[in-house]
């Protein structure tokens, strides 16, 4: 269960994380990166991030998540018409893309539910698979003209030793921040290929992520023998 299936308990949960918000007041957000593990591990980081959209008119968020269950070369979108969550349905917005299976997807469904608490109405998921640095930038090419707010679903390394799972992910944040693509094949992520199509569109943007937060398993458990790195950045 990656979170409630309450729908009390699940408004209660994603309300307290954003009263948790950071420190920072952007001017402008283009979007977001937020990991998608189970609420209990990363939901606050997550809640945190999407707690800097609270109070502003977004009618639209765009997200772009990892295939975990089903090998993918390209990138797909949902055919369905609406998805449901314990806080209710939210409508999908149609775009010409190729359509898949991604119902199941949890690194985009993990999400729905803190943009239902934003009052956001519209969602476009897109799963992305194993694609060419082309395609990438095919795909932000697409997605820079869809006025909407983008959410990139990422967690980091995955079962490493704390220490080092803080140094690699570092690098990997070091990377982003920098839009630091000739070196982009050091970045550790299941997201890596959605990673890819956000360099992309940082770049035609002209904006870049900042670290909004940075944990791991081993803060929120204490078990720092094998952890799954998470962290949330705005752009």
């Amino acid at each position: 269960m990656w979170y409630p299936e309450n729908k009390q308990e699940l408004e209660d949960f994603i309300d307290n994380t954003f009263k948790k918000k950071p420190n920072i007041k952007p001017k402008k957000i283009n979007g977001l990166i937020v990991p998608h593990a189970g609420y209990e591990y990363s939901g606050e980081i997550a809640g945190k991030a999407f707690s800097l959209l609270n109070g502003k008119k977004i009618d639209c968020a765009v997200i772009i998540g990892p295939s975990h269950y089903v090998h993918l070369s390209s990138f797909v979108t949902s055919s369905l018409d609406e998805w449901k969550t314990p806080i209710g349905t939210i409508e999908l917005k149609k775009i010409n893309l190729p359509i898949g299976n991604i119902e199941g997807e949890h690194s985009i469904k993990n999400q729905v539910p803190f943009l239902q608490m934003l009052g956001i109405k519209q969602i476009i998921p897109i799963m992305v698979g194993e694609i060419t640095n082309e395609n990438a930038r095919e795909l932000a090419r697409k997605l820079s003209r869809i006025k909407a707010v983008y959410i990139f679903s990422t967690d980091l390394t995955h079962f490493m030793e704390y220490s080092q799972a803080k140094e690699k992910d570092a690098k990997t944040i070091n990377i982003l921040e920098n839009l630091d693509l000739d070196n982009f094949l050091a970045v550790d992520a299941c997201g890596y290929y959605p990673l890819l199509v956000l360099m992309h569109l940082c770049t035609i943007k002209k904006t870049e992520p900042h670290l909004i937060e940075y944990k791991n398993s081993g803060d929120i458990t204490s078990d720092k023998s094998s952890v799954v790195g998470y962290c949330s950045m705005w752009f």
